[in-house]
Formats: C-alpha cells, structure tokens, sequence
C-alpha cells in the first residue's frame, strides 16, 4: 500500500519530528481508531507529518495533497472542496447532497468540508484513508476519510516555534505556536496561521479595476487545554476559528473559447476576461469540541462532542470565460451585471461515545453510537443582467435539517499468535427535510403591437444587478411561493436590495400594488439598446409574462448497514499479508420539488470493496527497505450522477440547477504499489504506482449538453456503459528522491517530487456524440469536441522541489522550495450544460522561503 515515510522521528502524539536523523522509525497512524504502526494496518492509508507536507509542496494548500496521493483528487469548486478518492466522490455542494470521503478534525466529522486549508497548521500529521470506512469512520466514507490531526497540548515543558514565509504572487504567510504547562496535571497550547496571497488567475480584458480570482486573505486560530486529573481521566477541550477571504474560486467558461475551434490545451487556462462584478469571498468557520476518556481496568470509555458553526459567502468573480483567438475584448460588454451569489450557514452538533479494549488484548474490539445534528440556511442566485424573459435563478431555503445516528461494533480476534481475524457493523438511520422557496425569476416585457399580424415588438431588457444590488436570500420577510402576478411581483421585489441602475422595481412595481396591470414600460438605452422598441400610450406594455420561485419542501428517511470481514497473517516478524472485505455509504436526499408538487428521492450509494495486500519492511546496510503492493476491487452500485439543468438562454449568465439521480452501477479494478529504497550517501527514493480502471457497467443519464430550451424534449439519454468515471486516470505515478547531507556546521536536506497522471475525463458522459431525441445534433454537429464540449484532460507531470538546512547550533532552519516547477495547466474539475463548460483547475508555479526557529 502507498504510504507516506520521511526522513523523521516517529509521529506518535506529543514527538516533534527531528530532521537529523537518517533513521526511519514507525510511522503512527489511526486508521482503526487506535494507535498502530502504518505497516501494521490492514488497507490503505497513507500519513503525513507538518515536515512533510512542506518538504513535498503540499503546504496549506489542501488541492495540492493529491500531488503525493495516487488516486486522490480535490478541487475547489466556488469554496466547496470536492475529494475524490479512486473514482469515488461526490460533485454536489448544495445543501441537498453530502461529500463521498468523510473529513474530520482530531478524529471529529467534519459535515461540510471548508476552508481545510486553513487548518493545516500546528500538525501532528494527516492521514488518508482510501476505501470504504463504513465501520470505523461512519458517515459518508464511501471513498475513504481524510483526518487532520492536530498536535496536542503537553506538560512535559514550554515549548512552541515561530515560522514565516515569502513567496512569489506576493505570498506572506505567519505560523506559530506556544505550549505551556501549567502544572503536573493540565497544560495549554495556542496555535495561529496568517497567509495572504495575491490572484492567480489573470485579469486579461478591459476592466482592470476588477482583481482576478484566486487571491487569498486567511486567519486561522487555535486553543486547546489538556487535563488529566488522575491516571485514569483526560480532558481534552478545543475552540478553533478559521476567517478565509480572498477574491474566491470560481471557475472560467472555455465554452466559447472551445465551440470557435480551439483546444484546451492551446489555452492559457488562467487569462480570463472580468467584467461587471468583483469577486469576494467570506467564510468564518468557528468550532468548539471537547474529548474525554476514562480507563476503566477491563476497558476505556470515550466520548467526543463537537459545535461547527460555518458562516460561508461568495460573490462570484464574474467573467465572460479565458481569452482565445478570434475574440475582441474591445467588443466585450463590460458593464453586463449578470453574476452567482452564494450564502450558507451551518450549525453541526456530533457526539459519539465509545467503549473500547486494550491493545494488548487478545480481542480487540470498540463499540458505541454516534449522532449528528445539522442545521442550515442556504441561498443561492444566479441573476440575469439584461435579460430578456430570464431574470434568473434564486434557492433560498431558511430550513435545512440533517440527522444521523448509528451504533457500530468492530472487533480484532488473534486466532494465533500470527494469524488474526477482523469484523464490524455499522447500523445508520437518517432524516433530511428541507423547507424554502427555489426556481426562475422571469420576466417578458412587449412593446407597442407593429400592427404585424398577431405578433409583438418585443421586447424590452431589465436591468438586474447594477451597483448596490445585493440578494435578500435569508433576509427576506417570507418564505411562501407566490400565487398571482401581483404576489410574484412583490415577491421578487422583496428579493433584493436593487441597484443604482436596476430597473425591474421600477417595471415591478406597479403590478406589485395593483396599479399596473401589465407593468411599467421602462424606456431607456439600458431596456431599448438599438431604440427600435415604442411603449404603448398608457405607459403599459403590451403583452407581460412574470415567473417567480416556487414552493420547496422536502423530506426523506434512510438506513442502512454497513459491515466489514478481514484477516491478517504474519509471514515474519515484518511482513504482513491480509484480505480485506468493506462496505461504505453515502447518504441519499430528495431533490428539488418539481412542478408536479413532488421531491423526487434518490437512494444512498453503496461501495462493496475487496482488497488483497502485502506490507514488507526489509533491512540493508542502508537501511530500511520498505515494499507494500494490495491488489482491489469495488461495485459501486446506485451511483449518483446530477443533471445540470440551465434556466434560460446561452451565455455566462445562464442559471443552473442540479437533479440527482441514482443512474449507475461501476465497477473499479485496482492496483497499488509503494516502495522505499535508501541509497549510499544519504540518499533514497519513493515511489508509489496506482493503476485503476473505473467503468461504468450501466445506467443511463439525460446528456444535458445539448438542452435546447426551444426544444421539447431537448435531451436525449445517453448510455453510460463503458464510460470511464470522471477523474481517473488509468496510470499514476509518484518518485520522490531526496537526499540527506551532513556538513561541519549542519544538515543540508533536498528533494525533488515528480507527480504523473495519465489522462482522464471531467465528465462521465466522456466525449460522447451529442444527439437530440429527433436524432439531429447541435452546432451542425454531433461531435462534443466541435461543439464546445471538450472534458478530456491530458495526462501531465507536476514537479516540486525544495531545499533545507538546520545548523548544528541553534533551533532555527532555513527552507526554499518551487512547487509544481514547469507551470502545468490541468482541469480539475467541469461543470457541463447549455453553453456552457465551466473548469476549476491547479494552481499555477510557486516558490518562495520560509524561516523557522523552534524553542
């Protein structure tokens, strides 16, 4: 199995890693909720301790783990952080759906996964954990489980670092800690990290007052107090707060860039053209969790009780997609409003206790429950600056609850001295209900009759989203659908504070008091651009049409059962076969309430994996010689896959909507090797191989690339069998060579990083043809290439590097690195609809130093 071994001191809790040794000590982990040995443990993980996270380019930056994890992929989709593991994962952020791999702080669930990044500071380590974790991570660990764990507070003595860093894109970042016992028995320790970062993205049209995406303002803070008042007895209290701002992370739209002949690949993925708004993000995430444990003779009681409350904010940085030839910035409507407003809170209690044995025990087993409560408020618009019949899209729901409880058992029983037997079970019910208003604003607005036949002069703009508009969202005064254009009306009224320059309060308002029975004509060159529209005499227009969001109630209930059987042997005092059988859940919901008055269900997904591995430490003159190899397989059955419905015409301006659907039964076939072999003159390498072959066995998906909202029905289905799973690469590949070199005044530490992934597609539809129930394509073709629907990306390699030097004397060390060296462009993630192919990708080269002394 892939693990993560450095030059370092062990990671058990409370052991700063010491750079100069050239030993390699056991690797701590927690897999199996009790402290073993990495090489120990039966499946897949892999740790990383804070050294190793910035000798290996990771940093603070959590999209940058996948560099050093085969199989893992993590974008960051407008502050939603996406994980993928092997090919399972979840794309929907929106408070229906859940993430696939389960994140947690300190071994606490983490509900809704942002502003990580921020948080990896003051570390022990970070372990991944890749498979179903059904048993011992519970909820929502599908794929696997991320665990951010923090080092803990010690009365052994003061202690505690100051570290700073300078980087390029005008990176400045602060890291510290202090530990201080204050008796025998209780000890404090208080950690913070600041970083700023400058936009990554470029701003390349005309508008340069707008600050491109990707800029970065965060504050992290952290207290913890540890009391053992008897040998028996531990509290361990924690209250963390994380201020994350920036200009955001939206993505850019090659859709037009791809659909005038270009390729991704001959773009610059970060040279976007702004206009209209300035993106801004705002996300508070503030936790408080307590832990205590008491060791009774015969066994040890746990229980771990968390509040995190997350305050999350972003206006999209609003863009007309990257620049490519052919297109005249010059021409570019810069003054178009239209933009994505996102708001969401989340008030999360967990409480788990657990009774568990020994380690020394001949069985070693846990049980306990585990409950989660969850409360949100959502909102979500997408307004239409300029529209004509569509104003927009708004979700605004006050009402968000989750509930999730579960009992668990798991057990290790050592048959022999060298042979043991595992089980667990995991039983999980859950409820979901979700209460507020969803749908499309709309409004048609004719001019006076041509006297043409029947038809209309038509039709006049509205004006949304000017400066000093700003949703209402969850500071609306109601939260029930109208029922008549005069309630409509006053219900978008009532959605927003407008701008300067808005008109449609001005053509609402009328309707909204009765006054006005087909609102009022609107005359200027914002409304009638080319001058050819006439209002009608009474200052009416002459057909009006009015749309507004309409009721969402939703409720749904599921349980099910998770479980897992293994077996471990020991062929030698370090060498350890086992077999592996593991089950995982990610839980089900409804969708949003259609016209019908329904909110249809879909089913939890169900991974079923089967894993064989082999972990092997060998000794030579150089050291320890490290080679595991696990060899699995997985059915995922009722694969979720959300349809992407667009509100309204073409453009960056389009509203979206996501419908899940269990549509797919996959099967993934595996292989994964890791290996470390040390080398004379301080020198060794690893290297990690994955080979995986993700497919979808069946299941059919409405292709919505081809939505023609002048069409019904616009969208055929496409056959998904053969498919390959969106974000899988067939081949990856991690070598890492560092070398350790002692010198008369210290140690000098380097290592380079190579990361290789082959291709792999965005989409599960592939690059399938695009093709009409009526059998006819689009864009004169049913060739998603040619028709702007391109999700392939190419296979690449990442290089990172970095350098160190601790003195003999004193606790300071110096530290250089370049991350991703040759400036590699890769789409991490897309969002594919009408016009639309929307991408979030890497990060782009940086390097700087860092300065750290320790005390």
């Amino acid at each position: 199995m892939a693990i993560g071994i450095a030059l370092s001191a062990p990671l058990a809790a409370q052991v700063q890693p010491d750079p100069r040794t050239e030993t390699i000590d056991e690797i701590i982990v927690t897999t199996e909720r009790r402290e073993q040995s990495i090489q120990d443990v039966a499946g897949s993980v892999q740790s990383f301790s804070a050294d190793d996270l910035r000798r290996d380019g990771v940093n603070g930056e959590i999209r940058n783990l996948q560099l050093v994890v085969p199989g893992l992929s993590i974008a960051n989709q407008e502050g939603n952080v996406e994980i993928f593991i092997r090919g399972v994962g979840s794309a929907n952020n929106t408070e229906l759906g859940d993430p696939a791999a389960a994140t947690h702080i300190d071994g606490v669930y983490l509900p809704r996964p942002r502003g990580l990044g921020a948080m990896f500071f003051d570390l022990e380590r970070v372990e991944v954990n890749k498979g179903p974790q059904g048993t011992l991570r519970g909820r929502n660990a599908v794929a696997g489980s991320l665990n951010i764990i923090t080092r803990k507070p010690s009365v052994e003595g003061v202690e505690g670092y100051l570290q700073s860093e300078f980087g390029n894109f005008n990176h400045r970042a602060l890291e510290g800690a202090l530990n201080l016992p204050i008796n025998d028995t209780m000890a404090v320790r208080i950690a913070g990290f600041s970083e700023q970062r400058d936009a990554t993205f470029n701003n390349v049209g005309n508008a340069q007052n707008i600050e491109a995406a990707g800029s970065e303002d965060e504050l992290a803070l952290r207290a913890q107090l540890l009391w053992n008042p008897t040998d028996r007895l531990r509290f361990l209290a924690k209250i963390d707060y994380v201020a994350e701002g920036g200009t955001g992370y939206p993505g850019a739209n090659l859709f037009p860039a791809l659909s005038s002949g270009n390729r991704a690949d001959d773009l610059e993925l970060r040279d976007v053209v702004y206009r209209g708004w300035q993106g801004d993000l705002d996300n508070e995430h503030t936790g408080v969790s307590l832990n205590v444990v008491y060791d009774f003779d015969a066994f040890s009681v746990e229980y771990s009780g968390s509040r995190r409350y997350i305050n999350f904010a972003q206006t999209n940085g609003a863009n007309i997609g990257v620049l490519y030839p052919g297109l005249d910035i010059n021409t570019v409507d810069y003054d178009n409003r239209s933009n994505v407003f996102w708001e969401q809170t989340s008030d999360a209690y967990i409480h788990e206790l657990r009774f568990y044995s020994d380690d020394d025990s001949r069985l070693i087993w846990s049980a306990g429950a585990f409950h989660q409560d969850e409360d949100q408020q959502t909102g979500f618009g997408s307004f239409n600056d300029k529209g004509i019949f569509f104003s927009g899209v708004e979700f605004t729901m006050p009402e968000v609850e989750v509930s999730s409880t579960a009992v668990f058992l798991n057990g290790t029983y050592s048959v022999t001295d060298n042979v043991r037997l595992k089980a667990g079970y995991r039983y999980t019910e859950e409820e979901k209900f979700r209460f507020g208003i969803g749908g499309n604003w709309t409004l048609g607005l004719g001019g006076e009759n041509l006297g043409n036949g029947n038809l209309f002069d038509c039709c006049f703009q509205t004006r949304l989203g000017t400066e000093g508009f700003f949703p209402s969202f969850l500071s609306r005064p109601n939260f029930t659908a109208p029922t008549n254009n005069a309630e409509a009306a006053a219900f978008l009224l009532q959605g927003a504070s407008f701008g300067q320059r808005d008109t449609l309060a001005q053509q609402l308002l009328g309707v909204a008091n009765g006054t006005n029975a087909n609102a009022n004509c609107v005359d200027t060159p914002d409304t009638n651009p080319d001058g050819r529209l006439t209002c009608r005499p009474d200052g009416e227009h002459s057909f009006f049409t009015l749309g507004a969001p309409v009721q969402q109630i939703g409720q749904a209930e599921f349980d099910f059962n998770d479980w897992r059987l293994g077996i471990e042997m020991d062929l030698g005092d370090d060498h350890l076969f086992y077999g592996l059988i593991s089950t995982g859940h990610k839980s089900g919901g409804f969708n949003d309430t259609l016209g019908d008055g329904t909110s249809p269900l879909y089913d939890p997904e169900e991974v079923v994996a089967y894993e064989l591995g082999s972990k092997n430490v060998f000794d030579s003159k150089h050291g320890q010689i490290i080679a595991n190899a696990s060899l699995f397989y997985y059915d995922y059955t009722d694969q979720v896959f959300q349809s992407l419905i667009g509100f309204g015409g073409a453009g960056p301006s389009t509203g979206l909507a996501l419908l899940n659907e269990n549509v797919a039964d996959s099967e993934i076939l595996g292989l994964e090797f890791f290996g470390r072999l040390p080398l004379p003159a301080g020198f060794s390498v690893d290297f990690t191989y994955l080979f995986l072959d993700a497919e979808a066995k069946s299941g059919e998906l409405a292709d919505v690339r081809g939505q023609d909202f002048g069409v019904s029905p616009s969208v055929a289905n496409i056959d998904l069998a053969g498919n390959t799973l969106p974000l899988v690469s067939d081949h990856s590949l991690i070598i890492k060579l560092q070398q350790s070199v002692p010198t008369e005044s210290g140690l000098l530490q380097w290592q380079v990083l190579g990361s290789y992934r082959s291709d792999y597609f965005l989409s599960i539809f592939n690059e399938d043809d695009i093709v009409r129930p009526d059998g006819s394509g689009i864009c004169g073709s049913n060739d998603a290439i040619v028709c702007g629907f391109e999700n392939h990306q190419e296979g690449y390699v990442q290089f990172n590097a970095g350098i160190s030097y601790l003195p003999n004397q004193g606790n300071w060390r110096a530290e250089a690195y370049v991350t991703n060296i040759f400036d590699e462009e890769a789409s991490q993630k897309a969002l594919l609809g009408n016009n639309l192919n929307l991408r979030f990708i890497n990060l782009p080269r940086t390097g700087g130093i860092r300065l750290r002394y320790d005390f």
